[in-house]
């Protein structure tokens, strides 16, 4: 087989175990013969409409196994996939489009008003637009076009070093990113995450983050599938359908971030649920909280951190399950097919407990950003390592402590404020549910502290009562001033606070507690 990428999968999985459930999507089973079937007749589609090697193929919807066939379709013949987040507007999408200059563009139904509205400009450079629903004028529908596809098998050249798919950043400052990852970032990606969590042939691994997001498409969907594993899709999440599911496939392995992990744990299914099939839960995306790693280790369930980027596909450090219990809050360490620094601003490495800027270098790491030479250029330090933007630190034994974004850190009075400190410092008292801090200029320290906070169903919380709450807890300098008490926050996509958009609100009255829009 002349594909070394992750075009060549389908045909390889098929060979070796055909008849094992590779995906499973609202009860219905597809086989790892199927999947290579349909990718194939799919893959012949495409290559009709004119797609060939290093042309991009968009897919804008919710999860669903379309992606997944899209996606290695697209790889079967050299081209790169573009997954585009289906939370964004129009506008967002047209640039997204127009800047990748997508051939094809496959969507959901769900997302039709959304194509619909696209600048008349952005799909004319399109050679097929597909719908997975109805279509409108000039589209194919999806299974229809798919069935029409020759199944006789295709093998198109490619190398671990062409470039496999292109990840727009959340893009909550400027323009968004295209950070291309290659086929070997992919594959040695998923080396690592299967070196640092014991994937097993029979994995039932819950796909309920989002496909777009870095972290679901390459730590979990593609190492199970790389295993002969089944992957269940849940096309967005939901609480009560995680627990749904769980109960009903023995889900064995789930990724997620800070917010779907508090939702989960704070359900009223949560105390008598059934949890015994679950191997490990992994998160990864923002610091989680330690008091809500102890909520699940109480439980008995294995609960590993690791630390990564788009950039780094994602996998940069992992906490193993071994040590997940004596190091909970640690990000772990390197994985195996990496290295990671910690340094100074003059570039010298940190010494353990000093905080720093973290550097990536590794087989996983991105080439740089699709069309972009200028942040491609500021993106990597002499020597050829990733600039991450995140400062963390290593203690004595070399796990990795993330403590916040380089931008995020405040300074007060002359000291460094680290926001993600404060958050899980705030997170531990249990009228929370959520929570966001950030600096705010003062006319006196130069900034201070602004909290928003959401609350659980049923409790209550004053400015003052939380103050008294997190004076044992903080430095002085570190409290916030304000408290807004919100009923939710923006997101991203990927499930990150969208810190920019509170930056944009009024300020209240300095220590009062108020309700924020």
């Amino acid at each position: 087989m002349r594909n070394a990428g992750l075009g060549g999968w389908p045909a390889r999985r098929a060979r070796m175990t055909p008849d094992r459930t590779a995906f499973i999507l609202a009860d219905r089973p597809f086989t790892y013969a199927e999947v290579h079937e349909r990718t194939t007749r799919l893959a012949s589609r495409l290559r009709a409409a004119g797609v060939g090697t290093g042309d991009r193929v968009a897919y804008l919807g919710r999860n669903h196994v379309a992606f997944v066939e899209t996606m290695f379709a697209a790889h079967v013949l050299g081209a790169i996939f573009v997954p585009l987040n289906f939370r964004l507007a129009a506008p967002e999408i047209g640039y997204m489009l127009d800047h990748s200059g997508a051939e094809v563009l496959v969507y959901a139904p769900e997302c039709a008003e959304v194509v619909r509205a696209l600048p008349p400009h952005t799909t004319a450079p399109a050679r097929q637009v597909v719908a997975l629903g109805a279509s409108g004028p000039g589209e194919r529908h999806y299974e229809t076009w798919l069935a029409e596809g020759d199944p006789t098998p295709i093998d198109t050249p490619v190398r671990l070093e062409d470039t496999a798919v292109i990840l727009y950043t959340s893009g909550t400052t400027g323009r968004p990113k295209g950070a291309m990852l290659t086929h070997g970032n992919l594959v040695w990606n998923c080396f690592n995450l299967l070196l640092g969590v014991d994937v097993a042939g029979d994995e039932v691994t819950l796909i309920g983050a989002p496909l777009f997001h870095v972290a679901a498409l390459n730590q979990t969907l593609l190492p199970t599938f790389l295993k002969g594993g089944c992957s269940v899709i849940m096309p967005s999440w939901d609480v009560d359908e995680c627990y749904d599911l769980m109960d009903k496939h023995a889900v064995t392995w789930m990724f997620g971030v800070t917010t779907m992990f508090a939702a989960f744990a704070q359900s009223p299914r949560w105390e008598g649920a059934d949890l015994s099939s679950l191997r490990t839960l992994m998160s990864g995306g923002a610091a989680i909280p330690t008091a809500l790693i102890r909520t699940y280790q109480e439980r008995g369930l294995v609960f590993c951190q690791g630390y990564g980027l788009t950039e780094t596909a994602p996998g940069a450090t992992f906490l193993e399950a071994g040590q997940s219990v004596r190091k909970a809050g640690s990000a772990g360490v390197p994985v195996f097919f990496a290295d990671v620094r910690v340094v100074q601003p003059d570039g010298t490495d940190a010494a353990a407990g000093q905080p720093g800027e973290v550097l990536i270098q590794g087989p996983n790491v991105t080439p740089g950003y699709w069309r972009n030479p200028e942040a491609t250029a500021a993106a990597f330090s002499d020597g050829g390592w990733f600039r991450s933007g995140d400062v963390a630190v290593l203690d004595e034994e070399g796990h990795l402590y993330v403590v916040d974004r380089v931008k995020d850190m405040y300074i007060s009075g002359g000291e460094n404020v680290y926001p993600a400190e404060v958050e899980a410092a705030i997170f531990e008292h249990p009228a929370i549910a959520e929570v966001a801090v950030l600096g705010v200029p003062d006319a006196r320290w130069g900034e201070v502290g602004r909290a928003f906070v959401v609350l659980r169903p049923g409790t209550s919380v004053t400015a003052d009562e939380l103050r008294d709450f997190l004076r044992p807890r903080l430095a002085k300098y570190k409290m916030p001033v304000y408290f807004d008490i919100a009923d939710d926050l923006p997101k991203t996509g990927s499930g990150k606070i969208q810190k920019l958009q509170l930056r944009r609100l009024p300020l209240p009255n300095a220590g009062s507690s108020t309700s924020s829009p």
